[in-house]
């Protein structure tokens, strides 16, 4: 099956190019800047240059494409708002795909989007999943909390350079999901007839809090955390701040995102039903445990493997 990903560049995008080869499909990548996904061309994938945002562009890159999976979301540093990358983009790609005759779609969704949909990002997300249930393409859509990634750099490496985490909002509970897995399930729709014109939730066997996170970084590195817990008011008002800039709107609308991981209302869903429409088994899905008592064995073995070679004076500075 040819397969065109669209956001292989990204953290989820690139695990699903590079599952959907393993798994023996001819898979096409569409990125804005090939240079820059030279590594995705090394694992065998076609390269192809397009713009969500020029449709001349996606014409040429669904050119004889059986089925897209779309991981493609606004990155903090675009230029213009989200609505415009995300939606005005998602509108093209999926007319797109229904003038080239696709006959799979897998979207990339978010948990709870329908709930939250004074938050942009959850208010485009739903708005896509109301398109698709509209259009005549056989679309699967899979919805997200979180991925076990984003927790490296917020709870994990702070934790372990005794740095301050900084969490907001109330302690909201989400069961994050190793993006590997996440692209198990992506792929596997593709061969699955049952999922087509389905939604289903794609969480980790547990929801975790902030403390509960920042206690199993502690036990798994021997470190002590300093938390800092911001207030929901002082990220409205930089919120408000940012937003009279156009060149901040973008930042702007992911702050708002706080309003769901600190809004209190956990983001987890039960499993068993999407286990079962993908084939899939659980217990090959990662755990948060083993996954962060991975990160630390790995890193603190090559820091130790570094400190043979420094001098006395760089080995202080050390964060073990």
């Amino acid at each position: 099956m040819q397969v065109l990903v669209v956001g292989g560049t990204g953290t989820l995008g690139r695990q699903i190019a590079r599952r959907a080869i393993d798994e023996g499909h001819d898979v096409r990548c569409m990125v804005r800047t090939p240079r820059k996904a030279a590594f995705l061309q090394e694992w065998g994938c076609e390269l192809t240059r397009g713009d969500l945002l020029e449709p001349a562009s996606l014409d040429y890159a669904l050119d004889g494409v059986d089925a897209v999976i779309d991981a493609a979301t606004s990155r903090p540093s675009d230029p213009h708002s989200i609505y415009v990358t995300d939606w005005d983009g998602k509108v093209n790609l999926l007319q797109a795909c229904e003038r080239a005759k696709v006959s799979r779609y897998v979207f990339l969704s978010l948990l709870g989007a329908h709930r939250h949909r004074e938050v942009p990002l959850m208010d485009i997300k739903a708005c896509t999943e109301n398109l698709l249930e509209s259009s005549d393409l056989d679309y699967t859509i899979l919805q997200g909390a979180a991925f076990m990634q984003g927790v490296i750099g917020q709870f994990a490496i702070p934790v372990l350079e005794s740095q301050t985490v900084w969490v907001s909002g109330s302690p909201t509970a989400i069961a994050y999901m190793n993006t590997q897995d996440v692209a198990r399930f992506a792929v596997a729709a593709l061969q699955r007839p049952e999922t087509i014109k389905g939604s289903f939730p794609v969480v980790g066997p547990r929801a975790w809090n902030t403390g509960e996170l920042v206690q199993l970084c502690e036990r798994c590195s021997g470190k002590t955390a300093r938390m800092f817990r911001v207030q929901p008011l002082l990220i409205r008002l930089m919120q408000g701040f940012a937003s009279f800039f156009e060149p901040a709107v973008n930042v702007a609308e992911r702050l708002a995102f706080a309003e769901v991981t600190g809004g209190g209302q956990a983001l987890d869903a039960p499993m068993e039903s999407s286990y079962a429409a993908f084939d899939l088994d659980p217990d090959e899905t990662t755990n948060m445990e083993s996954y962060i008592r991975e990160y630390y064995d790995t890193i603190l073995k090559r820091l130790r493997e570094m400190e043979a070679d420094l001098d006395k004076d760089a080995r202080k500075k050390l964060p073990f």
